[in-house]
């Protein structure tokens, strides 16, 4: 059976009445058919500019594994990385896939088109605007242009975390007081890359946001991480999202943590992952100062950030052959090889 669903533009559809089916590929076709057909009736675009927006839309619904109203900014951030670092696209052809992008979520979102309010009432939520200014072409910018924002290398992710572990031995070995503190930011540092967390993600997380997931069974509880305190888009609270677990090793981390080494802080009904000496919760300017000690000790390049350990996670998942996805009824972030 189908629906008939009246689908108004800001002038008119391609049909008064667009029959769709209740598969959502359907209705996604039916966006791009709506969106080319504004574009084409006001005379001012050629058809191979309107051939290669269709085209750069749906390489991104590809990469995505989504479909318009499951799309969010995190998906434009991981499509800029993917298509910079690992496909080597110039900045201005990536700024242009942006802009065709932008525009066609322009149309989707716009209420007089229809969609938000099809797309609610069908799969209960509205396609939203993803591209914006810290995540596209200005955010690329910094990216290229500030060494602060590339990547770790493997190499330098390797060094550091030996060198956080080390710490342990070096406070021990001098009785300091400080080794809980010294094996608690190792694992911090572990979570950070393992699960691509920016430093405000990693400080609000809870014991309790560690969960199963079918896609990593074998890791049982910790097979995905509840992330919440994530980057605020203007006039929105954070936005929270969950990440499947993809690093074995880091699990085995936060597992010894968790038996061993966070039970002596005697955080009592504390529920942060990672408390400190006085029960408090470890907070952002401690762990970015932690790392900014162990990278000058290790004489690495000052300009090296904890984001840098957020963006090797999504280049080197990317290198070892895994894709993001998107769960389309949980809207879980994962990564599938």
């Amino acid at each position: 059976m189908s629906d008939v669903l009246s689908v108004a533009s800001t002038r008119r559809t391609p049909r008064d009445e667009i029959t769709l089916t209740r598969s959502e590929d359907d209705v996604f076709d039916a966006m791009l058919e709506g969106w080319l057909w504004q574009q084409r009736s006001t005379g001012r675009f050629q058809a191979s500019t309107l051939v290669f927006r269709e085209q750069i839309v749906r390489r991104f619904a590809r990469f995505t594994g989504a479909y318009p109203w499951q799309w969010s900014p995190e998906h434009v951030d991981r499509w800029g990385i993917h298509l910079t670092v690992e496909l080597r696209r110039a900045q201005s052809t990536v700024r242009g896939y942006q802009a065709a992008l932008r525009f066609f979520c322009g149309y989707v979102i716009e209420s007089r088109s229809g969609w938000p309010a099809l797309c609610q009432a069908r799969f209960g939520r509205a396609p939203e605007q993803v591209c914006h200014e810290w995540n596209t072409d200005a955010h690329l910018v910094d990216y290229h242009g500030d060494p602060g924002r590339r990547p770790m290398t493997r190499e330098e992710i390797q060094r550091f975390l030996d060198h956080a572990d080390g710490q342990v031995d070096v406070a021990l070995r001098r009785g300091h007081k400080g080794a809980l503190a010294c094996y608690r930011d190792a694992t911090v540092f572990k979570v950070l890359y393992a699960w691509g967390l920016r430093c405000s993600e990693a400080s609000a997380l809870d014991v309790t946001d560690f969960h199963p997931h079918e896609g990593a069974p074998e890791l049982g509880r910790f097979g995905s991480l509840y992330v919440r305190g994530g980057k605020r888009a203007k006039g929105l609270p954070p936005r929270r999202r969950t990440v499947v677990s993809v690093m074995p090793w880091a699990v085995e981390a936060v597992q010894d943590y968790l038996v061993h080494i966070r039970p002596r802080f005697r955080a009592g009904h504390q529920p942060a992952l990672w408390p400190t000496e006085r029960r408090g919760r470890l907070g952002t300017k401690e762990i970015e100062g932690r790392f900014a000690a162990y990278r000058d000790a290790l004489g690495l390049d000052k300009a090296l950030t904890p984001r840098c350990l957020r963006s090797a996670y999504t280049v080197h998942v990317l290198e070892d052959g895994a894709q993001s996805s998107v769960d389309p009824q949980s809207g879980v972030t994962w990564w599938r090889s």
